[in-house]
């Protein structure tokens, strides 16, 4: 894995999940940068965050992640960025949605443990950086 940019971006509106997810990552070396919305991660953005993962859920207030994935999509924020959504919503039409909208991966929340969720987060950007 490239060690130039150990970024990640996580956006969760739950604040329990966010921290934990937050404190996995950066025991694994990453700087991570946070948000509780859509919103506020393309503020983020938008203001030169250039990470090389963004972590996103799809079910949030105000921007829901497929709208987030379309606005940093559109305007051509984080380019190099893979997007990987962790999210509950588990059936096959809302995993190939996000796919359809520009995510790589598709983690299940309730299928993972926060260490197979970093594991797998890890093995993506292995594949991605490759």
């Amino acid at each position: 894995m490239s060690a130039d940019n150990k970024v990640i971006l996580i956006i969760d509106d739950d604040r329990f999940l966010l921290d934990m997810y937050s404190l996995k990552f950066k025991q694994q070396g990453f700087t991570v940068e946070s948000s509780t919305s859509g919103q506020e991660a393309l503020t983020k953005l938008r203001d030169g965050l250039q990470p090389m993962a963004i972590l996103l859920d799809i079910v949030m207030p105000g921007l829901d992640g497929i709208e987030f994935m379309d606005a940093v999509k559109k305007e051509s924020l984080a380019p190099n960025a893979m997007l990987i959504v962790l999210s509950n919503q588990g059936e096959e039409q809302d995993i190939e949605k996000a796919k359809t909208h520009g995510a790589h991966e598709y983690i299940v929340k309730a299928n993972s443990v926060p260490s197979e969720v970093l594991d797998k987060v890890m093995a993506a950007i292995s594949r991605h950086t490759s």
